[in-house]
């Protein structure tokens, strides 16, 4: 199953932080906070402008991206989790 975001959102898979700090020190998993960084793995077709022509958005399939903590829905696809959330909740695309 595949999943197509409409209109200005975006799927997200989040990706893993580094569980040790610079020092060494071991983060234990329930201690971890979420993380804010993942690829975009589908978009949407893009904005509906008020004249009805449709504006693409600035973002890929592909892109690494900064998110927000609280941004975005959580959803399961085939035992995956992913999020999905506008491309106005994005904060950054990391190069």
């Amino acid at each position: 199953m595949q999943v197509r975001p409409l209109q200005d959102r975006v799927l997200v898979e989040r990706l893993e932080e580094e569980t040790k700090t610079a020092s060494g020190i071991i983060i234990p998993d329930n201690h971890a906070e979420k993380p804010a960084q993942g690829k975009i793995v589908s978009v949407g077709p893009g904005y509906r402008l008020n004249d009805g022509t449709v504006r693409s958005l600035d973002v890929k399939e592909g892109d690494k991206i900064l998110f927000g903590k609280y941004s975005g829905t959580e959803v399961k696809v085939e035992g995956q989790e992913y999020l999905i959330m506008k491309e106005d909740d994005i904060l950054g695309v990391l190069h």
